[in-house]
């Protein structure tokens, strides 16, 4: 269920910025994934104030269900029974790109905004993109699809951040970062100004990226070899 219009409790409250969102914001919406960041993603979305209509998953006994965070409406196939806007809530990167690519249905997507985050009013936030409490997003970022901004992650002035990708909590990007789809920037990584991280690339923990990275390599340490 969408609203029939663009601005949403997070608006209203002075908590999501005007300009960073083309799409409509959902009222309600069912999460992809009953695990460890869903459970995070369920609760950025309540104290949003939007809606949780349930969960789907294939794991016989998922998390959420436990907790009683959330009510599991079947596995990922039950999605086709429902209309509602859906966020993906798997953290690991490959998993989130075999979903993407299985076919399931990512849309329309909802965009979740822990209201402790800041988003600049001029930054732009795809579909489908979490942006978790203490997170900043600076002037003129531009978030791709589905991007997961974690908790206390900062991305800088201009970065660009593509579709899939994951800045893990306490992460920074400087400003004027490119870090393509499907990238993981790992636990406390930075990564120094004008730095560009290719296509599927992955980032160590605690790593200190101080030069270009190539598509598909994994570079950890100080500076990130």
């Amino acid at each position: 269920m969408l609203s029939t219009h663009r601005r949403g409790a997070w608006v209203a409250a002075g908590r999501y910025p005007l300009g960073v969102m083309a799409h409509e914001i959902p009222t309600h919406i069912i999460l992809i994934g009953g695990g460890g960041h869903a459970l995070v993603v369920a609760e950025a979305a309540q104290a949003a104030h939007l809606g949780v209509a349930g969960f789907v998953d294939d794991t016989a006994d998922p998390l959420l269900a436990r907790l009683g965070v959330a009510r599991h409406l079947g596995p990922l196939g039950a999605l086709r029974g429902f209309s509602h806007a859906v966020i993906l809530c798997v953290g690991d990167i490959a998993a989130r790109r075999r979903l993407a690519a299985s076919g399931l249905r990512l849309s329309p997507a909802a965009t979740v905004v822990h209201p402790a985050a800041w988003v600049s009013p001029s930054a732009t936030l795809g579909g489908g993109v979490f942006v978790g409490p203490g997170a900043v997003v600076h002037t003129r970022a531009r978030i791709g699809d589905h991007a997961i901004i974690n908790s206390g992650a900062i991305v800088e002035h201009e970065c660009v951040v593509g579709a899939h990708a994951h800045i893990a909590p306490g992460a920074a990007l400087g400003g004027n970062v490119s870090v393509g789809p499907g990238v993981l920037v790992g636990l406390g990584a930075r990564v120094l100004p004008g730095v560009a991280i290719g296509d599927g690339a992955v980032v160590g923990a605690g790593a200190v990226v101080v030069r270009d990275v190539a598509e598909g390599r994994r570079v950890r340490g100080v500076p990130a070899l």
